[in-house]
């Protein structure tokens, strides 16, 4: 099974169509069976944003799009449309090896972002239900804090409680966006993904649109950082040559 993971596309001002075109046509060749968008698909939350990031959503050849509201899309009563424009499931169960749920961070006028605590406790007994299955939850804000993204007070602020539910119950992966900056936290059994920005300028860390590939087989989910337009490399590479990559930066 093959996992597309993009984010921030942010539709409006921000929005990079060009590079839009070059994230198509890559995804499409892929055939990914699931495309997961964790947030702030439109900038202002304006109704114009939504209309165009509807129909260039629909250039995506998938079998099902997963969309998520980030914090850019509950501006100016944006919230009202969203479920609108993107209807969707919280459970899904993309096949007999692999289900993926939704949680809502986003709240109206607030850049943080918050699970609360009867979300958080859906959670913690929807995925004890789904015992023999790789487990994912996608989200927009932020579960933990990331390198190169300054004092940070907008990270989900009850985190120590998701983090004990998604531990807890076994969670296999965690998908964030947000910070438009791609890392992740490997705590073994758990592993915590952020995508970068996949069409917005304002770009973080690699100075790169990118998003992220998941590939599932034989119960193992295999993470890969991708450039839009440019190279595809696991992504623990960049956790692992981090010194490495900023001495490159000096250099440039």
């Amino acid at each position: 099974m093959i996992i597309v993971q993009i984010s921030d596309l942010h539709v409006g001002s921000q929005f990079l169509e060009e590079k839009f075109n070059v994230l198509v046509n890559e995804v499409n060749e892929l055939n990914p069976d699931v495309i997961v968008i964790t947030g702030d698909l439109t900038n202002e939350g304006l109704m114009k944003e939504y209309e165009k990031c509807k129909s260039l959503l629909e250039k995506f050849n998938t079998k099902k799009i997963i969309a998520i509201s980030g914090n850019h899309d509950y501006r100016n009563t944006g919230y009202l449309l969203f479920k609108k424009f993107f209807p969707f499931q919280t459970v899904n169960e993309l096949s007999d090896d692999v289900v993926l749920v939704t949680v809502g961070t986003a709240r109206p006028d607030r850049n943080e972002g918050e699970v609360g605590y009867r979300q958080n406790l859906w959670l913690e007994r929807t995925m004890k239900k789904f015992k023999d299955k790789i487990k994912i939850v996608a989200m927009h804000h932020h579960l933990i804090a990331i390198p190169d993204t300054g004092s940070d007070q907008l990270t989900v602020v009850d985190a120590g409680d998701v983090l004990r539910t998604v531990l807890d119950s076994k969670v296999d992966v965690v998908l964030c966006g947000h910070k438009h900056r791609p890392w992740a936290w490997n705590f073994g059994t758990l592993t915590v993904v952020n995508a970068g920005t996949a069409t917005s300028e304002r770009v973080r860390g690699l100075f790169e649109n990118t998003y992220n590939i998941l590939t599932i087989e034989n119960k193992k989910v295999q993470v890969d950082l991708k450039i839009v337009g440019g190279k595809r490399v696991p992504i623990d590479e960049i956790v692992k040559n981090y010194s490495q990559f900023h001495d490159e930066l000096d250099n440039v």
